[in-house]
Formats: C-alpha cells, sequence, structure tokens
C-alpha cells in the first residue's frame, strides 16, 4: 500500500470510528489503539489531531490498568475486609505480607482510582473539672519512645454519644507495642472506670515490670484511690501540663484512631451495642490491625516478637 493510500483509508476509518460526535481525547487515543495494527501510528494520530504525548498517555493508562487488575481486586478486598480502616501505607504493608510487591506510591494511586478514602477525626473529651486532688509532675515530658513493653503506659478517657446515651472509654496503651493493655467502658464516667481499669492493666505485669503511667490532670487521676493504687504498685505517675494535649499525644491519637475508624458516620442501636462496637474493635486493633510504626505487625505481634528476642 502506498503512503498516499495509507494515509486516505486510515482517515476514513478514523472517520467512520468518531462519526457522530466530536471525541475527546481518550476516545481518539482508543481509535488510534484499535488501528495501529493496521495503518502506522504517525497517519493515525496525523489523522486524528492527537498529539503523540496525549496518544501514550491514555495508552498507558490503559495498559496499567489492565497490568493492575488483580492488584486492585486484593486492594478492594483488603480495605473492605477492614471496614474501610486502612490508609494505602497499611495496605501496602498488607500487600507485602500477602507476596504482593508493588511501590507504596502504586498502591496510593490505584486507591485513588478505586475511590477509597479516609475520613475526618472528631473533637476530644476532657475530663478535667478543676484544681481537686495532686498533681503529679510530667515525667514523660513527651518522650513517647520506649525500648521494651510495659516500660512507659498512656491512659486518658473519650466520651461517645447514641440516642441521647453517653459512653466512656478508659484504656491504657503501652507506648512500645501500641497496644491497649487494659481498658474499661461504661455508661457513666465515676471512679471505677480508671480504678478498676488499673487493677487489670497491674494483673499482666511481671514482677519486675513498674511503668510510668502518663494521664492529662483529668480529675480521676488526682483521685487519691488512684493514686494509692500506682504506689502501691510501685508504679511512677506522670502528668500533662494543665490544658496541654500534645503531652499526650499517644492517647489522643489511640482516641481520633478509633473513633474514625469505628465511630464516626456510623449507626448503633443505642449504648450496649456502642459497647459491643467497641470491645470488638480492641480486639480488632490489638491483634489484627497492622501498623506502619510497628513494621507492619500488630500490636500482639510486635509484643511477642520482643519477648522473643529478649
Amino acid at each position: 500500500m502506498s503512503l498516499l493510500t495509507s494515509r486516505e483509508c486510515c482517515s476514513k476509518k478514523v472517520r467512520g470510528a468518531g462519526a457522530g460526535k466530536a471525541s475527546p481525547n481518550k476516545e481518539k487515543a482508543n481509535v488510534a489503539l484499535a488501528l495501529k495494527s493496521r495503518y502506522p501510528l504517525k497517519h493515525l494520530l496525523h489523522a486524528l489531531k492527537l498529539a503523540r504525548s496525549i496518544f501514550y498517555y491514555h495508552a498507558k493508562a490503559d495498559n496499567d490498568t489492565e497490568q493492575y487488575q488483580d492488584e486492585k481486586d486484593l486492594i478492594g478486598q483488603i480495605y473492605h475486609e477492614h471496614k474501610g480502616r486502612y490508609g494505602y501505607r497499611r495496605i501496602h504493608l498488607e500487600l507485602r505480607r500477602q507476596g504482593v510487591m508493588l511501590n507504596h506510591k502504586t498502591v496510593q494511586r490505584l486507591m485513588g482510582q478505586l475511590g477509597l478514602k479516609s475520613t475526618v477525626r472528631p473533637k476530644r473529651y476532657s475530663s478535667y473539672k478543676g484544681e481537686v486532688g495532686t498533681v503529679a509532675p510530667n515525667v514523660l515530658e513527651r518522650d513517647f519512645e520506649a525500648t521494651k513493653p510495659d516500660e512507659k503506659w498512656v491512659t486518658d478517657v473519650t466520651e461517645f454519644k447514641v440516642k441521647q446515651q453517653k459512653v466512656y472509654l478508659s484504656p491504657i496503651v503501652d507506648l512500645f507495642t501500641q497496644e491497649v493493655v487494659a481498658y474499661k467502658v461504661a455508661k457513666n464516667v465515676r471512679l471505677p472506670l480508671v480504678t478498676d481499669m488499673l487493677t487489670d492493666a497491674v494483673a499482666t505485669l511481671d514482677e519486675d515490670a513498674k511503668p510510668i503511667v502518663h494521664s492529662d490532670q483529668g480529675w480521676q487521676y488526682r483521685h487519691k484511690k488512684y493514686q494509692k493504687k500506682l504506689s502501691e504498685s510501685g508504679l511512677t505517675q506522670s502528668m500533662s501540663r494543665k490544658g496541654n494535649c500534645l503531652d499526650n499525644a499517644v492517647a489522643e491519637n489511640f482516641f481520633a484512631l478509633l473513633k474514625t475508624e469505628m465511630y464516626h458516620n456510623q449507626y448503633f442501636e443505642d449504648a450496649d451495642d456502642l459497647i459491643a462496637h467497641i470491645d470488638e474493635y480492641i480486639e480488632y486493633y490489638n491483634t489484627k490491625r497492622i501498623k506502619v510504626k510497628l513494621k507492619g505487625l500488630t500490636p500482639i505481634e510486635y509484643r511477642n516478637q520482643a519477648l522473643k528476642a529478649a
């Protein structure tokens, strides 16, 4: 076929493929892809009035879609299995755990194509009720790094609302493993919410473990019964400076994470239903939810690994 004949045939095919409407660049690229095995690409692009760079951009996008279809299916499966709680970093780690080696930027891009997004974190609850009880010094001083399990603990109280009812959660989080060591949930914010939690946490300790226990200046932590339990157990009490939530940032971040992944924009029948979901989430958080900071392990896996290496 002569050059002129090739151009003429190419132009006729292009006009036929695009007849009836003005084709956008992607449609033009699809026409070129469909015909390029029969006609020289430069003739197709000339007839389509499509820049070579734009053609290759759309051709690559189509190729990526086909190339990563299995990976996108797996990403969607992981995302929905964890109820939308994983961002691209954790999905990247989970893919690696399953033997799928993708660059984290590729995972982020594929999630964008799938429309998988995170949600906004809600505001915190404050348990400060004035100067009542003894305030402990800030021993922790924002040093949130720990060298072993049960070296540093942080604690706080957060509030939930469901159908005019309130629910309160009081956990202790280990700074080395990020594990929720112990927690209590109640429909009121009375003292046993924190004292019973502390008793349960102390019961998990080895005899020689004496962690720093850091909190804000909430009235529960300044109460003599709470402070007596700490003293009897040989634990060191630490408190944030007044009105400075950054001094207890790890506890704040845990609450923000929990509310984003389990509570925010969710429906609950009543307070009991919410409490059941909190219990379920904390079990999931400790045993199934991998963390980037823990090198792709869950808090329990990270604790077990540390204990084996000790």
